[in-house]
């Protein structure tokens, strides 16, 4: 559904999940709309390296997310199908999440977002590690 917003047009997405807003109908806009800001990709991150992580896990990052934040990607996260709960009966909290198969095809993007920083961001953040020096210390932890 498209609909007219103080001069800017929002794209309605209705399921029986969720309800998005969507700012366009531009491919890069609307992966934007969903993994744009700056924790839902670290989730996706984490349950890539990890496997599968609970509630308090994801709270133990080193970027320490909010939890109400948290709570608020995971439960976008799983409504539009890029994670999931492991055990569905159980409250959000006290489950373990891992990748869908959309989910797990998002390592493309991290991965070349992570190798594109490296590259060009040394200059400005010289402590940033390469992409393999930072997954080694990820599962170390």
């Amino acid at each position: 559904m498209r609909t007219e917003t103080g001069g800017s047009v929002a794209f309605i997405a209705k399921n029986k999940k969720s309800e998005i807003e969507w700012r366009s109908e531009c491919p890069v806009a609307s992966g934007l709309d969903i993994l744009g800001d700056k924790w839902s990709l670290l989730i996706v991150r984490d349950l890539w390296l990890f496997r599968t992580r609970t509630y308090s896990e994801f709270c133990e990052s080193p970027e320490k997310i909010a939890t109400n934040i948290l709570a608020n990607r995971l439960k976008l996260l799983t409504s539009l199908g890029i994670i999931e709960r492991l055990d569905v009966d159980r409250p959000a909290r006290n489950n373990a999440y891992r990748l869908t198969k959309s989910g797990k095809e998002l390592w493309r993007v991290i991965d070349a977002l992570g190798r594109w920083s490296h590259t060009n961001l040394r200059e400005s953040h010289p402590d940033i590690l390469s992409v393999e020096k930072a997954i080694a210390i990820y599962k170390k932890s």
